[in-house]
């Protein structure tokens, strides 16, 4: 075991972007294409923006030579390793990430290790420079996927294929180690794998005992631990592994340099025989009993172990230098910063402790597609990273600015912080609570509940009484972000003396403004109430905001907009001409908040249908439908209809962003009125004939109204297609879309 130091330097920052290429009967999924990197190379800069001092960086093999090595091509690795180099970022250089090869090859050819190291010197030769390297990202994550469970490439479903999937990987990690130090005796190992824990009733005690301990199976192999006497000695000999070929590792150890730690609130497992308590997709088992797997943080009573317990049983299983390579949230802005501010705290405690705790991985760096399907299918579901590449250009968030700072040894504050994570509240518990007991090296550490910067600073939000603010209220308390929802009483906000007031009192660090007159008929009507309620009570808020430095969220319309005939979407940059005096209402309000404080975050939006009230035009149109009434609605004004639960969430993440100026959000695609009907008539299995199509002009309207209003952005397309949204606002109405009943999809937290 290595010396112990006391270390109390803060950990290095690496970087990583998520570069799976895994195969899928015979398609394969290239996280590098899907997210933009392979056609970005001005992404690497951004490493050095971070304060990146090492980078998990993927020199694939299906990429690189997905024929005869000779062919090889090196165009791209040449100049991404070549920007690294220059930004003086070392990188860690991957040659498989939950890949299974080229085509010529798979994770159960005999002589995949024999290929897989000659690629490896082919990469060590053409980078001589290069010193770290992982050949092989989880070789027993990857094992257990497409070997054992049957979702990647060889698709095998048995304990056979998986353990020679895992051997095989690990005999390829070995010699493709031995013929990078051929070439570079310094060449350093860095393995990686997902470590989690499996907690269990008493009655499944064997099988989480039993999964525990194959936890370790990739790092034990490669340090040539396991022998007859190893616990999975006869595990492995059961599923057809010889024992020449067990006793080649403890022959050819080859430990790690660095120990890589990938680690996810999903690792820890639960498992429970009660199949009642569980929905049907989580059941399973063995040979010996059937059970529940599900995720521990969301039926453990006790809490789960947490990255630190995870770390400091590596660290006293193996005594090498650790790293946390991968731990990726898939969840709402403020749990991301909440997720890697608890992840680095976790480290710089384990260094102070004498753990050595070499550096956090900001993973994955521009975030990743489709992983809440295991990466099986191609669904274009985005989770955005520490930059969200939904944008034209990679737009750092909340999360790359806290990293940043920490890196770089400032102090970091956000109000996101106050409040503890999903993993910490009682909330997070789905089923019912289940007693469970760490056994072994862990020992529970989440708890529940309670602040973690004592009193959280609130969020105001105005218009209580409004679709949209009761909906921001909802959403922030499910987000654990404190707020008060206020109404026109408790604070008028074109009242200049009573916004001084109440931002005094209630110490907010942000205000959602969804107050406002939205009577657009009435408008014209009631100028003088339409203006002061839109334009001068936005303008109020703005200065009051912008004296006291709290950030500001205020809505503006599609109404700003009037033209009759467009062949394409009205973008941010597009100079409002509204037709009615709501549209001129909101126009000033741009104008004014723009003047007072630049920074504000104004989105424009338009025509909202949500689940949480049915006074929207979809509730309006379903009642009649189900009433076997018609519904008349307009058939030649086109419009982007907006999702308000997704644009709440969203508007959220832009505003702990930090992010100002105008921003364009509705859901993708453009519609009319009419046909907007007849879509969700036909999800809801509603008779659509009834829908009757007129003329805007023979509605009866008294402001004149565009013909055409559809929004489109270009600073980035942050809300769903329409046609997702509309199924989404099915579901939660209780009405599962006719073309979707019984898929059941999995939640990213």
């Amino acid at each position: 075991m290595s010396q112990r130091p006391h270390v109390t330097a803060p950990p290095e920052l690496w970087a990583g972007v998520e570069c799976t290429v895994n195969r899928v009967g015979e398609r394969y999924f290239d996280q590098l294409e899907r997210g933009g990197h392979a056609r970005r190379i001005e992404d690497l800069d951004l490493f050095g923006w971070l304060g990146a001092r090492a980078a998990r960086y993927p020199v694939l093999w299906e990429r690189t030579a997905p024929g005869a090595l000779p062919e090889a091509d090196w165009t791209w690795p040449d100049a991404r390793l070549g920007r690294l180099r220059a930004l003086g970022i070392r990188p860690i250089v991957g040659l498989l990430h939950h890949g299974s090869g080229p085509r010529h090859t798979s994770l159960v050819d005999p002589d995949f290790p024999e290929k897989l190291a000659a690629y490896a010197r082919a990469v060590a030769e053409r980078y001589p420079w290069v010193e770290d390297y992982t050949p092989v990202n989880e070789p027993l994550t990857t094992a257990r996927f497409s070997g054992l469970y049957g979702h990647w490439y060889p698709h095998g479903r048995d304990g056979r294929t998986f353990a020679r999937a895992l051997l095989t990987q690990l005999r390829g990690v070995v010699l493709s180690m031995r013929a990078a130090r051929e070439v570079n005796p310094s060449a350093r190992l860095v393995q990686t794998e997902d470590m989690g824990y499996c907690f269990s009733t008493e009655r499944l005690r064997y099988q989480a005992e039993f999964e525990n301990e194959r936890r370790w199976l990739s790092f034990d192999l490669l340090a040539g631990r396991v022998t007859p006497e190893h616990p999975m000695w006869d595990y492995l000999r059961w599923e057809g592994a010889d024992e020449r070929e067990l006793d080649w590792f403890t022959q050819n150890p080859c430990p790690p340099s660095v120990v890589g730690i990938n680690y996810y609130v999903t690792s820890e497992r639960f498992l429970d025989e009660r199949l009642g308590r569980y929905p049907p997709h989580t059941h399973g088992g063995n040979r010996r009993d059937a059970y529940a797997d599900v995720e521990a943080v969301r039926v453990c009573a006790g809490g789960v172990a947490g990255p630190r317990a995870i770390l400091r049983a590596a660290w006293g299983r193996y005594g090498l230098p650790l790293a946390l390579t991968e731990a990726h949230i898939g969840c709402t802005r403020d749990e991301q910063v909440r997720w890697i501010a608890e992840l680095w705290s976790a480290g710089c405690t384990l260094r102070a402790e004498g753990v050595d705790f070499r550096a956090l991985t900001a993973w994955a760096l521009f975030g990743s597609y489709d992983w809440d399907s295991l990466a099986t299918r191609d669904a274009g579901h985005y989770e955005p990273g520490y930059f969200d590449v939904r944008s034209p250009s990679p737009r750092p968030t909340a999360a790359a600015r806290l990293l940043r700072d920490l890196a770089a040894g400032r102090e970091h504050t956000h109000p996101a912080l106050d409040s503890p994570g999903w993993w910490r509240r009682l909330d997070r518990l789905t089923y019912r609570p289940a007693r469970q007991a760490a056994r072994g090296d862990v020992a529970v550490a989440t708890k529940g509940g309670g602040k973690v910067n004592g009193a959280a600073r609130p969020i105001l939000i105005t218009g209580a009484t409004g679709t949209l603010g009761a909906a921001f209220a909802r959403v922030a308390k499910s987000r654990a972000l404190s707020f008060r929802l206020l109404s026109r009483h408790e604070m008028d906000i074109a009242d200049p003396a009573a916004v001084e007031e109440m931002l005094e009192e209630a110490g907010a660090w942000a205000v959602v403004n969804t107050a406002g007159y939205v009577r657009v008929d009435d408008a014209e009507r009631e100028p003088e109430v339409c203006f002061r309620e839109n334009a001068s009570g936005a303008g109020v808020l703005a200065e009051a905001c912008a004296r006291r430095g709290v950030r500001l969220l205020t809505f503006s319309s599609d109404l700003v907009f009037g033209a009759d005939v467009r062949g394409e979407p009205y973008v941010e940059q597009d100079a409002p001409a509204p037709l009615n005096v709501y549209g001129r209402s909101k126009a000033e309000a741009e104008r004014l908040v723009a003047e007072a404080m630049p920074s504000a975050l104004v989105v424009r939006t338009s025509a909202f249908f949500g689940p949480w009230d049915e006074y929207n035009f979809i509730a309006a149109a379903l009642r009649a439908l189900s009433r076997s009434e018609e519904f008349v609605a307009a058939d030649d004004a086109v419009v982007s209809p907006t999702y308000v639960p997704e644009l709440v969430q969203t508007c959220l993440d832009l505003l702990i962003d930090g992010e100002g100026g105008v921003w364009h959000l509705s859901n993708a695609g453009e519609v009319t009125w009419a046909e907007f009907a007849r879509r969700a008539a036909r999800l809801a299995g509603l008779d659509e004939s009834l829908i009757v199509g007129r003329p805007t002009r023979e509605l009866g309207l008294t402001a004149p109204r565009p013909l055409y209003s559809a929004l489109g952005s270009r600073r980035g397309a942050l809300l769903r297609p329409l046609d997702e949204a509309l199924e989404s606002y099915m579901r939660e109405r209780g009405a599962a879309p006719a073309a979707t009943r019984g898929r059941t999809r999995s939640a990213s937290c």
